[in-house]
């Protein structure tokens, strides 16, 4: 299972987020009540659910909805999820504190620690797109000027385990070089990317990282699936539009 954008309860939940951002809640809470209508698998309605528990005016109503998108991420065996489950306790740890339930707090925590033990880190493989011809052997290193901020220096190096996700960053990239999707991998420790990470999607479903040491190429991707020319035009609008500060 890959985070797809161009799925559409992905869709939805991204106009809902857009119509938040624009200061119009209760508009944006009719698009993720019908991403949870349309939603037709566990994924989905994870996503859905976790949405529609934030605009939720009662305490009570926003634990049920949280809780049954933590229901449902533990019918997902999948990277995908794993990453939400620690915000996904908090979150419902929150509610627990203002209904000042000591023993669900208590028992949230644990499975809070639980989770943060048992959850292996992503082991790949891993890919990173771009415009850049590139050969086996080659070293990608932090330095270069970001595709978003051209007069930004980046400290690290990015990457994601979902190709899709690269095929997007490598459509985005700047340059007039066809788009390319190297497989990578790193070769030191790396983190979340903390751009992404529990910032619009609940974890990191996109399974974005960066390091600030270098990745080697170890191969090239021939085939992904590529983004239409319409959602293409979607996304560099939305980055024309994002006057966010980028965690460098």
């Amino acid at each position: 299972m890959e985070f797809n954008p161009s799925n559409p309860i992905v869709k939805l939940c991204l106009q809902g987020m857009a119509l938040e951002d624009q200061g119009k809640p209760e508009e944006a809470a009719k698009f993720f009540i019908q991403a949870w209508t349309e939603s037709t698998n566990n994924f989905e309605k994870f996503l859905a659910a976790h949405y529609v528990s934030r605009h939720q005016m009662n305490v009570q109503d926003r634990l049920l909805w949280l809780k049954t998108s933590l229901d449902l991420s533990k019918k997902i065996d999948s990277q995908l999820v794993h990453s939400a489950l620690p915000a996904l306790y908090i979150s419902i740890a929150q509610c627990y504190e203002e209904l000042k339930d000591a023993a669900a707090i208590k028992h949230i925590h644990e499975e809070l620690a639980k989770e943060l033990t048992k959850n292996p880190f992503d082991k790949g493989p891993f890919y990173h797109g771009t415009r850049a011809a590139l050969n086996v052997g080659d070293l990608l290193i932090a330095g270069s000027n970001s595709n978003y901020k051209t007069d930004l220096k980046m400290n690290h190096v990015y990457f994601t385990a979902i190709s899709n996700g690269a095929g997007l960053a490598a459509a985005l990239a700047k340059g007039d070089g066809p788009e390319r999707v190297y497989i990578v991998e790193p070769t030191s420790g790396f983190e979340n990317d903390p751009n992404v990470t529990n910032k619009k999607f609940p974890g990191n479903p996109t399974r974005s990282y960066r390091s600030t040491a270098p990745l080697k190429i170890i191969g090239e991707l021939k085939e992904w699936d590529r983004i239409s020319p319409e959602d293409l035009q979607q996304w560099r609008d939305k980055l024309a539009k994002n006057q966010g500060e980028i965690i460098n």
